[in-house]
């Protein structure tokens, strides 16, 4: 019963932010149909990269990775959980207006730090004023997150899972009427992120409150306990500062290619399907449980938590980063390939997403291996983890440049993931039963390699008896949906042959994840 209320947990979390990623590859359809790979697109690119960078920086990557663990335990004990949440949440929005009206004054100088190639052109213009209005996102969406992890740690997912829904609903919505209107596209769609992140803090705002905690206001104050908060924090505010540092020396490579940010970030988003359903997933359910079993002093619980979290990554993660990689040129020629959008586009899209796709199994392993550290208050090693993984980033990103373009960007992302990935592997050695392998993840985890790599020949397979299809406009879109089929019919068929995994212990999980709430903690 605990494996599948764990794994429903992954599921409920995945399902959602399968959603949002559904809603977010419309938003770039209808990108790419009415921008196409331009300098307007790569100046929303970069002013859009801003708010989302620095969110990663303060909320996600680093504040709630020191919050979740401290909020849950006073939550579990009956300790005032409440007024610790309230006083992070208004002290973090007094420091986040301050820091947003100062970026709004400084933009110039934060697009050339991110693009300094974009000065030769028009481009610089551009995204110093859709950085302006986009912005002010980071205020709502950094509170957003703040919530969203409260909701986390109580065992309710759902609202905070569906919160990304809405974004790309605005961004849909924002085009549609911009198109209507006859509006500045780029300029819609920067309006439509802070428009966003207010519909994403009333919704988390309206199911905080739902949950049981009325948030009231109190004037921002430094007690001992957000004391604490910023000491934990900091070292982990730092290694994200790092893994932001990694983005933008990726931008700055880019920048000096015409098009090339719009390449990289639609490559981005393609890969950041798998990563997001199950990157997010596991760390949303994982931190939070981990906490729990580690606070109780349950090493096999914390074990079993760790592997099926482990598991259920490899099992969705491999066969995905297979299927990037052999068909990348159909998949973005199928998706983006309309109106502004041009062939050489296309090629160059899909060799950035292939370059990614080979360091998307360690994003996801990253996102598994962290919670090791931070359910223990550990921020330190990760942090120094980050460093190494930045100097690579550097080497490979700006040394590989001369001899293969914008695509070292990519490549450098991909090296440095995997750098990372193996350091907190090797620095979780020391952590006990709890960091260990069990029985069903070593012998499911080869297992999982084989149908993948299996289901690869069947791609490839597909993919040449298929090109004819994918040549003709009427007929591509099925000849992409039999290679997705055709792959995921092999992948599932060959992994319930060899044991790679249990399609009905998957069903029971998802029908629970329907149901009741799930990872509600063990009485």
């Amino acid at each position: 019963m605990a494996r599948i209320r764990l794994v429903a947990g992954f599921l409920t979390v995945g399902l959602w932010t399968l959603l949002s990623r559904v809603f977010g590859f419309a938003r770039d359809v209808m990108m790419a149909a009415y921008l196409g790979a331009g300098p307007v697109t790569d100046a929303f690119f970069v002013a859009f990269s801003l708010p989302n960078m620095f969110r990663r920086f303060f909320a996600e990557g680093a504040f709630n990775f020191a919050f979740v663990p401290m909020f849950a335990k006073k939550h579990e004990a009956g300790e005032d959980a409440e007024g610790f949440a309230r006083d992070a949440f208004w002290g973090m929005a007094a420091l986040l207006l301050i820091f947003s009206t100062l970026a709004v004054i400084a933009m110039p100088f934060l697009v050339w730090a991110m693009a300094a190639g974009f000065a030769q052109d028009d481009r610089f213009d551009m995204a110093v004023l859709f950085g302006r209005v986009a912005f002010p996102y980071i205020f709502f969406i950094s509170l957003v997150a703040l919530l969203s992890g409260m909701l986390n740690a109580v065992g309710r997912f759902t609202a905070a899972a569906a919160a990304p829904v809405l974004l790309n609903v605005v961004f849909v919505g924002a085009m549609l009427l911009a198109d209507r209107a006859g509006w500045p596209m780029g300029l819609a769609l920067s309006w439509a992120v802070p428009v966003a992140g207010v519909v994403q803090l009333a919704a988390l705002w309206v199911a905080v409150r739902r949950a049981g905690f009325q948030m009231q206001f109190r004037m921002p104050r430094l007690t001992p306990e957000l004391k604490r908060l910023a000491i934990i924090a900091a070292p982990a505010v730092l290694a994200g500062g790092v893994v932001q540092i990694n983005l933008i020396v990726g931008r700055q490579v880019a920048s000096f290619t015409e098009n090339a940010v719009s390449w990289l970030s639609y490559a981005d988003r393609l890969y950041q399907l798998p990563l997001g359903v199950v990157g997010i997933a596991v760390g949303v359910v994982l931190l939070p449980e981990l906490s729990r079993r580690l606070r109780a002093g349950d090493e096999g619980a914390g074990q079993h938590s760790f592997n099926r979290g482990l598991e259920f990554s490899l099992f969705l993660t491999l066969p995905s980063a297979v299927a990037l990689v052999v068909i990348a040129t159909p998949i973005v020629a199928v998706l983006f390939g309309r109106g502004a959008w041009a062939a050489s586009d296309t090629q160059a899209t899909a060799l950035a997403l292939a370059v990614y796709a080979v360091g998307l199994p360690a994003f996801v392993l990253h996102k598994v291996l962290q919670p090791l550290y931070y359910a223990r208050h550990d921020t330190r090693r990760p942090f120094r983890y980050a460093l190494v993984s930045m100097v690579v980033n550097a080497l490979v990103a700006i040394g590989l440049m001369p001899f293969i373009g914008f695509v070292a960007a990519a490549l450098a992302t991909s090296l440095a993931a995997w750098v990372m990935v193996w350091q907190l592997w090797r620095g979780s050695r020391n952590m006990g039963r709890a960091a260990q392998l069990d029985a069903q993840m070593k012998a499911r985890m080869w297992r999982i390699v084989l149908a993948s790599v299996v289901m690869g020949v069947v791609l490839y397979g597909l993919h040449l008896a298929l090109a004819p299809w994918l040549d003709q406009s009427g007929l591509r879109y099925l000849a992409l949906l039999a290679m997705v089929l055709g792959g995921s019919a092999a992948y599932f068929a060959v992994g319930q042959m060899i044991g790679a995994f249990n399609l009905a212990e998957l069903r029971a999980s998802l029908r629970r994840s329907r149901g009741s709430a799930p990872a509600q903690p063990d009485q």
